[in-house]
């Protein structure tokens, strides 16, 4: 299978590296420093699974230089989906499987909208992970997993292909959603409030969830997103919070978000497809967020700032 990751930021080289490191050809499309490391030395995964080191067939910036292939990873942050969408076109072919591991509920609809819904195959992963240096990911935390499924349930040859490609890799599990966006709403569950209370607290999650007050911060906001998806009609299970804050109090205490990274960082980040998608979709349905609407209130003006706005 040819593999192109399209963002080899933390999540995408952590599972297109595996991939390579199984054997299938890898492409990378990247920019900057990043880029130039890949090209002379290779990407190199540091990992609480394993380390390894790759040599992709092709790194680029240029994604024509590639052509098609089979599966395009997306790991571009939620924000750069749309652009993204657009420069990836050169890679898809009448056979290509465009999988987007963003977090946020959004990126499979915003791919479909300029590749065709028949190409896209929603995903989500679970993974703490982040570009250490040029060339150079580090995974911290979290047993690495992926998940997609076709949007009506059905076991497709596609599902099938890609659910054996990477159960046959090291240092991931893999699994077949039914529901695929009640997937991708569980982990937005989980991400979104975790992200929100975890910039506006600029601490890890080991003492949001033990401090009272802020670990019931998180819990509002979490009832908050299970009470905006049953509106929208996804079907998440009963116990969805309950499950969360469980995974919630089994990360490592000095786990943090990959959004919560950037704002600290003074760089754009994913607030706006994250707290600002729940205060955007819940007004559509006029469903109560106090809790999240004050969490992307506090941090807006360092949005703003981070992007030449305020």
């Amino acid at each position: 299978m040819r593999v192109a990751i399209f963002g080899a930021g933390g999540v995408g080289a952590y599972f297109g590296g595996r991939l390579a490191e199984a054997g299938h050809e890898l492409v990378v499309i990247a920019r900057g420093a990043h880029l130039e490391a890949i090209r002379e030395d290779g990407l190199k995964v540091f990992s609480t699974a394993g380390d390894f080191e790759v040599r992709p067939k092709l790194a680029t910036a240029d994604p024509a230089e590639a052509g098609a292939v089979d599966l395009v990873l997306v790991g571009v942050k939620a924000w750069q989906v749309r652009d993204a969408a657009r420069a990836m076109k050169p890679l898809v072919g009448e056979a290509t499987t465009v999988l987007p591991l963003q977090n946020g509920v959004e990126a499979p609809d915003q791919l479909a909208a300029e590749l065709g819904a028949a190409a896209v195959l929603p995903g989500l992963c679970k993974i703490v992970s982040y570009i250490e240096g040029p060339g150079v990911v580090r995974h911290a935390g979290v047993e690495p997993r992926i998940e997609f499924g076709e949007r009506d349930g059905r076991r497709s040859e596609r599902v099938e292909a890609l659910q054996a490609a990477f159960a046959a890799t090291k240092g991931i599990s893999v699994g077949v959603a039914d529901d695929v966006e009640a997937a991708l709403w569980e982990k937005f569950l989980f991400i979104a409030p975790v992200s929100g209370v975890g910039a506006v607290c600029r601490q890890p999650i080991g003492l949001v969830r033990k401090v009272p007050q802020t670990r019931a911060l998180l819990l509002r906001a979490l009832k908050e997103v299970d009470l905006l998806a049953r509106a929208r009609g996804v079907a998440l299970r009963d116990d969805a919070v309950t499950r969360t804050m469980r995974f919630v109090d089994a990360l490592p205490e000095d786990s943090t978000a990959s959004m919560q990274r950037d704002i600290a960082a003074g760089r754009p980040s994913e607030l706006d497809n994250q707290a600002g998608a729940v205060v955007r979709l819940a007004a559509e349905h006029a469903v109560p967020v106090p809790t999240t609407e004050a969490i992307y209130a506090a941090l807006l003006p360092c949005e703003l700032k981070a992007r030449g706005k305020a």
